[in-house]
């Protein structure tokens, strides 16, 4: 029996492992089984927390460090990589503006901004660079984008003349002053990672699917979206763009659509932008066999995200995928069966949640043995 050549290419298990640490697992039980292999881990990312770092790494990429605010205007140490020879700066929203950063407590995104991650932007403008790659998951805000839109110049101003910086307070927005606007930005080519797509307001908006996630309350939601629908009258009104259309304008509070609107950013869906830019379809044409996993697989898996992606590739080639998961349908579905040969659940007999996230590690090594033992048997 030939060596088989296994391409292992996870998404991160969230709230549990990061991509890379599922890719090892999943690699040590394959080396701990009967199956003859060489293994090659891939870590992808689809846009959510931990993406940038992976595109960084890849591309062996310098990790510049800089004093930014947190969501609620605390000073911290951020970075962001610059790739490309210094062409292109890869920026994760989360290191700026994100949940993590802020005790659970705390979560509150009627004022939350993404005023650090424009800094970071305007931070990798000085240091020269033409292109952005903004990862945008994982973050602590529902504002549109304006706080990004801020740090590179823009104004939000009620009929007084005050400048607004609170999300809850864009509801009395009149003008946006775009005459401060750092101008380098639009000579710049920017890439937002988006992995859904929800618009901007409404009952699949910002504000309504994520605020909860980010310590809205059902009020603060109506605040919120009440605030996000009156940025979008006046950004409309002012450039004839209407946000609220916009596909994945929805991703990251927001953010998606607001830097579409006034920095002309293009909304790319997150995984195939990340297989390209790291090149992965050459990892995949010395690939035998492919596996990937997300902590969840269902049909929501199929709208982009970083297993979907993966399979996809994978199938383009004709290669046999298997998907590893913490929850996988109890049911065949014969969407999922088109890119998945094979769905398993690392689960070892029933266990909470909390149980299921302490003990996925060990689950996974314990799969991927199974998974290599059953390869290995002759017909």
């Amino acid at each position: 029996m030939k060596t088989i050549r296994v391409l292992i290419a996870p998404n991160a298990f969230k709230h549990s492992l990061n991509a890379t640490d599922v890719a090892l697992a999943i690699q040590e039980g394959l080396q701990k089984s009967n199956l003859d292999c060489v293994c090659e881990c891939f870590p992808v990312g689809d846009g959510g927390d931990g993406t940038g770092e992976l595109m960084i790494k890849k591309h062996n990429g310098l990790l510049i460090s800089a004093e930014v605010n947190d969501p609620f205007d605390r000073k911290i140490t951020s970075s962001f990589g610059l790739v490309n020879e210094g062409e292109t700066a890869v920026i994760e929203m989360a290191n700026a503006s994100g949940l993590h950063l802020v005790k659970h407590e705390d979560l509150n995104p009627l004022r939350a901004t993404s005023f650090g991650t424009g800094e970071l932007m305007k931070l990798a403008l000085d240091k020269g660079v033409t292109q952005f790659v903004l990862a945008i998951g994982g973050s602590a805000t529902v504002d549109g984008g304006t706080g990004i839109l801020r740090a590179l110049g823009i104004r939000f101003l009620d009929a007084a003349g005050r400048e607004l910086t609170a999300p809850e307070t864009l509801t009395e927005l009149a003008k946006i002053d775009v005459s401060g606007l750092d101008q380098r930005i639009l000579g710049c080519d920017i890439n937002i990672l988006c992995d859904v797509d929800n618009t901007l307001i409404g009952e699949h908006g910002s504000a309504a699917v994520f605020g909860p996630q980010k310590g809205a309350t059902p009020e603060g939601v109506k605040i919120l979206d009440a605030s996000l629908s009156k940025f979008a009258d006046v950004a409309l009104s002012q450039t004839g763009i209407d946000m609220t259309t916009v596909i994945h304008g929805g991703a990251a509070g927001g953010v998606a659509a607001g830097l579409y609107t006034f920095l002309n950013a293009k909304l790319v869906n997150g995984i195939d932008f990340f297989l390209a830019f790291t090149g992965f379809d050459d990892a995949v044409a010395k690939a035998d066999i492919v596996i990937t996993g997300e902590g969840s697989i269902d049909e929501q898996t199929l709208h982009g995200k970083g297993p979907y992606g993966v399979a996809y590739q994978a199938k383009q080639k004709n290669l046999p995928v298997i998907g590893i998961a913490g929850k996988i349908p109890l049911e065949q579905n014969d969407k999922l069966n088109q890119y998945f040969d094979v769905l398993l659940a690392i689960g070892n007999g029933p266990a909470d949640i909390t149980t299921a996230l302490k003990y996925a590690r060990e689950n996974l090594v314990r799969t991927a043995w199974q998974v290599g033992n059953l390869l290995a048997v002759k017909p």
